[in-house]
């Protein structure tokens, strides 16, 4: 069918599967805020950033109740979050966000890419220092009065607010705060009827770091193998 059907046909499938991983990685955040507060999005924050999320991945909302549903029932997988912490090649910091029930296959995993990737697989507490965890909410700039809705937050823990793109290179307002305030911001937010595009926890580096384009290349690289792990949600850097 020619060289142009393979290309089409190469990119569908890189495509589906991201998506694939995208929806896993919902689904175990759908598990875990279940758990932890009921299956029920109007007296659970966390399921309701969960589901916010699952939006904007266009995940279809009959998979999201099913996950709910799965969730809430008699023998539904209990996942543990784990972060691990390591070095990738050149000295850049890691960390590697995971959901798992085996933490022993975890590990193993975890190590094992760290080792074959040129970098190594670090104690509790070995590069976090480097990193604050702080939630990140974006939100659609239109009909927004950002300067009031700024001087809003802040008495809700609004750190900084600053404009950002989207994947599709669409515009976007980025609030953030530190990660113990994030859930009164969250309520904050939502108070004022805005209705966020996502709502996440992420870590951010203090000192970003750059490096040349050839041993870049090697820490993106293991990134993205981490980040093909069935455990993994969510590998952070401080790699600029």
């Amino acid at each position: 069918m020619g060289r142009i059907f393979e290309t089409r046909k190469a990119t569908m499938f890189k495509r589906w599967d991201r998506m694939a991983k995208q929806f896993a990685r919902i689904g175990k955040d759908i598990a875990i805020a279940v758990k932890a507060a009921g299956p029920l999005p109007e007296n659970n924050p966390s399921l309701r950033r969960v589901i916010q999320n699952a939006r904007a991945l266009n995940m279809p909302m009959d998979k999201v109740q099913s996950a709910i549903k799965k969730a809430s029932g008699q023998g539904a997988t209990a996942y543990e979050q784990i972060i691990y912490e390591g070095y990738a090649p050149h000295g850049v910091a890691m960390l590697v966000d995971t959901a798992t029930d085996n933490p022993t296959r975890t590990v193993a995993s975890v190590r094992s890419k760290f080792i074959h990737g040129g970098g190594n697989l670090g104690s509790s507490g070995s590069v976090a220092f480097a990193f604050k965890h702080m939630g990140v909410f974006r939100l659609l700039p239109e009909d927004i009065d950002a300067e009031s809705l700024e001087l809003e937050l802040i008495d809700f823990g609004l750190e900084e607010m600053g404009e950002g793109t989207g994947e599709k290179d669409e515009p976007q307002l980025l609030i953030r705060c530190a990660f113990p305030d994030f859930g009164q911001l969250q309520r904050a937010i939502e108070d004022r009827k805005i209705t966020p595009i996502s709502a996440e926890l992420e870590y951010i580096a203090l000192n970003p770091m750059t490096l040349p384009e050839d041993q870049a290349t090697e820490v993106l690289e293991l990134v993205d193998t981490l980040e093909q792990d069935d455990d993994v949600q969510k590998v952070f850097h401080n790699l600029v």
